[in-house]
């Protein structure tokens, strides 16, 4: 794997803007670390909904958190707006390891770097499943050679 810090904006495929809330502020006056979470947890859901990947309440898998990480690079500040970036570091049968990076205005090297990995699921009996066709051919355009 790749020194994450210093991975590009050009280093992932997929990206959305998500402004920093004043709200998203601790005591200390900088964004809580849960926010970053929160915004890699938002940039890889608005991506498997838009993608079809799954439909929210009615697909028959889903995916569970099995594992979550972030490193922390840079200080995320209100009123800036997040160039929040995803890509697929790798495809399994069943699960999916979704990387972000977490840009701020006018920075090229990211302010955090993480990833989530997704087992995929039964809806009813949360039992493991192989990801369809369909839900490979939507997580196919952020896959990036492994490294």
């Amino acid at each position: 794997m790749t020194d994450r810090k210093t991975d590009t904006r050009d280093d992932y495929r997929y990206s959305i803007s998500i402004p920093v809330r004043w709200m998203d502020l601790d005591a200390y006056g900088h964004v809580n670390n849960a926010v970053y979470y929160a915004m890699m947890d938002q940039v890889v859901t608005v991506y498997i909904v838009e993608a079809g990947v799954i439909a929210m309440g009615i697909s028959p898998s889903i995916g569970l958190c099995v594992a979550s990480a972030c490193d922390f690079h840079q200080s995320i500040e209100f009123p800036e707006v997040v160039d929040a970036r995803l890509r697929v570091g790798r495809l399994g049968d069943k699960s999916v390891r979704y990387e972000i990076g977490l840009f701020r205005p006018g920075h090229d090297d990211p302010a955090a770097t993480g990833h989530f990995v997704h087992v995929y699921v039964d809806r009813q009996t949360r039992r493991p499943v192989s990801l369809t066709p369909e839900q490979r051919a939507g997580l196919a355009p952020l896959l990036v050679p492994e490294t």
